[in-house]
């Protein structure tokens, strides 16, 4: 385990603890560091699904590509 020093706001450390019910501010701060980590993990897998579970017509295979406006095709 690594202690570190931060700056945290008193009354959001109070309302994170009482809301996670933790027994010290180290224990909220953990709280809250794995429940941004699973959060963001889950949101990963989400669209991992949405992007396999996406159905392509014949149409939409080897459509022609565009390039988006802005965007120069590289001249390799």
């Amino acid at each position: 385990m690594v202690v570190t020093s931060i700056d945290i706001d008193p009354s959001d450390l109070r309302a994170a603890r009482t809301l996670v019910r933790a027994s010290s501010n180290a224990e909220t701060v953990e709280i809250a560091l794995k429940a941004v980590i699973a959060s963001r993990q889950r949101q990963q897998a989400e669209a991992i699904e949405r992007i396999i579970s996406r159905h392509f017509d014949d149409e939409d295979i080897d459509a022609p590509t565009i390039t988006p406006a802005g965007r120069h095709e590289d001249a390799s």
